[in-house]
């Protein structure tokens, strides 16, 4: 039978965000198709969850082009649920993508030159089966190519109607506002930046999102629970063999340190209080601050997209909570973007 959405996936308006000064909404909440949406994983249950997620509102679905495993088949299986499901409801959707990690062999396959970016959104554009995506991003910052040569790309694409915004994701303070101005010199506003942050993870407090907030840019967080740290998955130490840290998958057990798990069971004792999981407390936290737009979290299977769809049943923290968790919320070396943001 075709897909047909739930009619009260609206219902709750409170859900969406505008991005920065943009005309632009996102969910609070928007699925990432890093993980478990590769050819690794049926079809079949990659369709459960990207139904189920329109089902609950959410409409931003999150792409890059080295996404799977193999890179490119997560664009590929969600072209094929656009095509069997989505198609009659694209204009209900954000669909967002990224260039900027190793795609292909020799030297226009990776970072941020005009040659790669142009030609790896065509790339993507195919694998989807789309005319355009809502969102482009430049996936990382490259110290090589001249800023203006990766603005002056986002900018044309823009201006070739194969994107209708632009970002950038992992830039640090200094360049996200460098690359602001770029663009607004070109006529295109920078609409969003999507960086790592976490209760472990919070570099960008420093300056980022005061630049954000100044140039009007949105703000989607990514890894919001720490590269899976911050569920109940290692609590009391424990390392499940299919868990991220067992395979070395973007968390290795060395992460895992004894101070770090102390702090995490410290967290997880503050999210019982609140009647919540440690999962959906690290999401509403990172949703405490205005200035995040959205979150960005991945989901295995229905049940866990359900499960982190309900932080946003409590999304108010009081001072005394904030303070609390602040002695815990300690930088824990996982932050593994790090270099793209140094510069």
């Amino acid at each position: 039978m075709p897909y047909v959405p739930a009619e009260d996936r609206y219902a709750d308006s409170t859900l969406y965000r505008r991005t920065g000064r943009s005309g632009l909404k996102l969910p609070a909440i928007s699925l990432g198709l890093w993980h478990n949406f590769g050819d690794d994983r049926s079809l079949e249950s990659q369709q459960a969850i990207v139904r189920r997620a329109f089902d609950r509102g959410i409409t931003h679905f999150d792409l890059a082009n080295n996404y799977g495993p193999p890179a490119g088949s997560a664009e590929a299986n969600f072209g094929r649920l656009l095509a069997t499901d989505l198609k009659p409801y694209r204009d209900e959707l954000v669909i967002s993508t990224k260039a900027g990690y190793d795609m292909w062999p020799g030297p226009y396959g990776e970072w941020g030159s005009r040659k790669y970016l142009m030609a790896s959104l065509d790339q993507s554009l195919t694998r989807m089966g789309l005319d355009y995506v809502d969102i482009f991003y430049s996936h990382r910052f490259d110290p090589e190519t001249p800023l203006h040569e990766t603005m002056g790309a986002l900018a044309d694409i823009v201006a070739q109607g194969k994107a209708l915004y632009v970002g950038i994701s992992s830039y640090s303070g200094q360049r996200t506002e460098e690359a602001t101005q770029i663009l607004r010199d070109m006529g295109v506003p920078l609409l969003i930046h999507q960086p790592s942050y976490s209760l472990l993870n919070r570099w960008i407090e420093e300056d980022l999102l005061d630049v954000l907030e100044r140039e009007g840019v949105g703000c989607i967080a990514f890894s919001p629970l720490a590269q899976g740290m911050l569920t109940d998955k290692y609590l009391g130490g424990k390392i499940p063999e299919d868990s991220r840290a067992a395979e070395g998958r973007f968390l290795t057990q060395d992460m895992l340190t004894p101070d770090a798990l102390t702090h995490i069971e410290a967290l997880n004792g503050m999210a019982r209080e609140r009647g919540q999981s440690l999962a959906q407390m690290a999401i509403a936290w990172t949703l405490r601050d205005a200035r995040v737009t959205s979150a960005l979290i991945g989901a295995s299977s229905v049940k866990q997209l359900d499960e982190n769809l309900a932080a946003l049943e409590n999304v108010d923290f009081s001072e005394d909570e904030l303070a609390t968790i602040d002695r815990h919320a300690v930088d824990a070396g996982i932050n593994i973007w790090a270099s793209s943001s140094a510069h």
